[in-house]
């Protein structure tokens, strides 16, 4: 009986104890936010809408790098061969569907409409604060899927947060993804709530403009040759007086003396803060830099250019000769863009003996890397990462024009580029277009998409990565002369393992996401 009981009293306790204990653990968690309380308040939309730009920040390296070493802009580059085999397989077109720059392509672009996603569908558009949240979501979404159409042509189109029943989507048509993007930039332009500029000079403005949407916009329709529609659009930016070309030095265009200037039309900012330099970290200028390990400064000025850089995305030589041939050895925005080796040892530069880097012996000058960006450590630049500026609106109007046969914009268009370069007037057509944007734009990410929609992307690159420029100096003894040459190396032996070939004109869907989505096609070839 007393067990019994015992048994009773100890079933009443353990009842009595879990009651107690599920009374007082039903309390609300602190230190996490759920949908229910979070993307309610002004505050909760603004840091939203910040991590779009954060993430978009984010992207650069990869974003940059990828497309640059696409085109027949560059060379990889570097110190010496397999210095990184991944930019040399984008650079000769030898890469596969695992490659890292590709994959991270793609994964920050859909990052990126994932956070748009979540604006849209959590952030009830009740404010001011939260309409231009929502508008700039809008943008960002539209900025992606316009590159990942460019680019991959077919991929999933994703206009809301997945549920899990969802995450393995077919892709969809190009015809409904342009929709998409059109819709959005629409959008996002008939608002009212995008910033804008109070006119060119007004460099206060860091957040996504109507006239930046709207320059998205009539990339996305010339890419659809809706040439009339485009220039329509890229007329009204013209004609906004938001932006200017930049009226100073033309070599300081994209260093940091030039940041936030009447051209430029979106840009990263970075900052100068001496407690905490870490936060800018980047390897961009880094990479992009000479190859200062393998050059020797003879001159004082050029101490004040960083003593670390990697060489890479080095000009091609073809780059110069189109220069040279528009322009002349002496025209303005050439030797405000690049330098030969020769130009660069008058200044006070030269290679060591003994040395070699992957170089034609041409060296990018408007990107060049100062010591007084970097006042901390070469990792950590404040210049800011520029992502588009007016000249390229102007190219674009004089395309969409030309196309569309309104010959008198397109001339101006590209002749207020032109006089700016200090060149002649000259009359529109698709090839002085071609070129103009070329030069102007070079090693500035745009080339691989043009090429490709032109349709010149394989006679183009056919032919890049059979051999590999090496400049030698091939004295070796500090009391020999210097005996600096440009040999070219056969790395590859293969001919269907580098150049561009017709599957090129897609890049592969990343490896990853074949393995993981059983509903994805691969694009043709891969």
């Amino acid at each position: 009986m007393k067990n019994k009981y015992l048994l009773l009293l100890i079933v009443g306790l353990v009842a009595l104890s879990n009651t107690s204990c599920e009374s007082r653990l039903d309390i609300p968690q602190k230190g996490v936010l759920d949908y229910s309380f979070y993307y309610q308040t002004d505050e909760h939309a603004e840091a939203a809408s910040n991590a779009l730009y954060i993430e978009l920040k984010g992207t650069y390296y990869n974003y940059t790098m990828l497309k640059n070493a696409l085109s027949d802009d560059v060379w990889a580059g570097g110190g010496g061969r397999n210095d990184n085999a991944e930019l040399e397989g984008c650079n000769e077109f030898s890469f596969g569907s695992d490659q890292s720059f590709i994959r991270g392509v793609w994964e920050s672009y859909y990052s990126l409409i994932y956070k748009a996603n979540v604006i849209l569908g959590h952030i009830e558009p009740d404010t001011d604060v939260k309409k231009r949240a929502h508008a700039e979501a809008k943008f960002f979404r539209a900025f992606a899927y316009f590159d990942l159409i460019s680019m991959w042509g077919e991929v999933p189109l994703v206009d809301h947060e997945l549920t899990p029943d969802e995450y393995q989507m077919p892709k969809a048509s190009k015809e409904e993804l342009w929709a998409l993007v059109e819709q959005d930039l629409n959008d996002a332009i008939n608002s009212g709530y995008l910033a804008e500029k109070q006119d060119a000079y007004d460099n206060s403005v860091w957040r996504v403009t109507k006239q930046v949407a709207q320059t998205m916009l009539g990339k996305a329709l010339l890419w659809q040759n809706k040439y009339s529609e485009a220039a329509k659009v890229f007329n009204e930016v013209r004609n906004s007086g938001k932006y200017k070309l930049y009226e100073g030095e033309y070599q300081n265009i994209l260093t940091y003396i030039a940041e936030g200037n009447s051209e430029s039309m979106l840009e990263s900012n970075r900052i100068l803060d001496l407690n905490n330099p870490w936060d800018e970290f980047s390897f961009y200028e880094v990479m992009n830099h000479w190859r200062m390990d393998n050059l020797a400064a003879s001159s004082a000025q050029f101490y004040d250019y960083k003593e670390t850089g990697w060489g890479f995305m080095v000009p091609q030589k073809k780059l110069y000769d189109a220069f040279v041939a528009e322009e002349g050895v002496d025209g303005y925005r050439l030797n405000h863009t690049m330098k030969t080796y020769e130009q660069m040892n008058e200044l006070g530069v030269k290679l060591q003996k003994g040395k070699s880097i992957i170089n034609e012996g041409v060296f990018l000058w408007k990107r060049r890397f100062s010591s007084s960006e970097a006042p901390i450590t070469f990792w950590c630049s404040y210049n800011n990462y520029r992502w588009m500026r007016y000249a390229e609106v102007l190219l674009l109007a004089a395309e969409a024009n030309f196309m569309a046969g309104n010959q008198s914009e397109a001339d101006a268009a590209l002749n207020e580029v032109r006089s700016r370069a200090r060149l002649p007037f000259k009359p529109a057509t698709l090839e002085a277009i071609k070129l103009e944007k070329r030069l102007e734009l070079c090693s500035e990410y745009t080339r691989y998409q043009d090429i490709i929609r032109w349709g010149d992307a394989e006679a183009l690159l056919k032919n890049q990565g059979a051999t590999t420029p090496l400049l030698i100096n091939k004295s070796s003894s500090q009391n020999e002369p210097d005996n600096v040459v440009v040999e070219y190396v056969q790395y590859n032996t293969d001919p269907s393992r580098y150049g561009f070939k017709p599957k090129h004109y897609l890049l592969p869907i990343p490896a990853t996401e074949m393995r993981l989505n059983p509903n994805m096609v691969q694009n043709e070839g891969w």
